[in-house]
């Protein structure tokens, strides 16, 4: 089996580290011609570097752009009209008290991890359709479908990309796009090891020893016991992107290392 996306434009939101900056790493393996965005010019020319670092033929374009906002969107519309592939990657959390989320923190989370996407595959979905073939995947989280006490506002929005993304899959029945969600479990990222570094400082652990100990305490149901690392993420997304996914649509698939405790979400 090989996924061949030659010829194909990838959009990426929030590509420039993590699991977003994996996943344009891996549709540029596959021959795809990816759009790299962030938020920051040196951010982007970093992630670029790294992935040509790995892939020296990848075909990139950088894209300095907040993709939260609607200005942010119109840049990446103007420089890249039409997509095969949309990859709604971009997404923020944090660790807070409901009781401390004010409602503008509910209405960051939500433009961020909601809107962003939505706004994206309004504007990409009809051309896919014109041309009968299109992928858009939404990165939710296992946090969508599991929402955890200390974290509702991001569980909240994470469950509104699953609804969407199924939502979007019953509206483009016959088209020939697919739209489906993905849920990561705790995955290696700068932004956990970032969460991570005061549990670091008091235990003396090292990063990834940390974010294991955080997999087996916080999410003991985890099967893997341990931190998923971005590339295993990104194989996933790759599939789906791919021409052999075309009977994959209106899904949520777990990559979540087991955490879900359940047959089905």
């Amino acid at each position: 089996m090989k996924i061949d996306l030659n010829g194909k434009l990838a959009i990426v939101s929030g590509s420039t580290a993590g699991i977003g900056l994996a996943i344009g790493k891996s549709l540029a393996q596959c021959g795809a011609s990816v759009v790299i965005a962030g938020r920051g010019q040196g951010k982007v020319d970093e992630a670029i570097a790294s992935i040509k670092r790995d892939v020296p033929d990848a075909q990139l374009h950088g894209l300095v752009a907040d993709l939260g906002t609607a200005e942010g969107a119109q840049r990446l519309f103007e420089a890249h009209p039409r997509a095969d592939i949309l990859v709604n990657n971009l997404g923020i959390f944090n660790e807070v008290d409901f009781f401390e989320t004010d409602d503008s923190e509910w209405s960051r989370f939500y433009e961020t991890n909601v809107i962003s996407g939505v706004r994206l595959s309004r504007h990409y979905v009809g051309a896919m359709v014109e041309q009968k073939w299109g992928r858009v995947i939404f990165v939710s989280s296992e946090s969508g479908v599991a929402i955890p006490a200390n974290m509702i506002n991001y569980g909240t929005t994470k469950a509104a990309n699953l609804a969407v993304s199924h939502g979007l899959a019953k509206r483009l029945a016959g088209t020939g796009v697919t739209v489906n969600a993905i849920l990561p479990g705790p995955t290696f990222t700068d932004g956990v090891e970032d969460m991570l570094k005061d549990a670091m400082a008091e235990s003396g652990r090292s990063a990834r020893e940390e974010a294991n100990h955080f997999v087996r305490t916080a999410r003991p149901s985890s099967i893997i016991q341990r931190i998923a690392e971005v590339d295993e993420v990104a194989n996933l997304v790759a599939y789906l992107a791919s021409p052999l996914s075309s009977a994959t649509t209106g899904a949520a698939l777990r990559v979540d290392g087991g955490v879900v405790d359940s047959l089905a979400i």
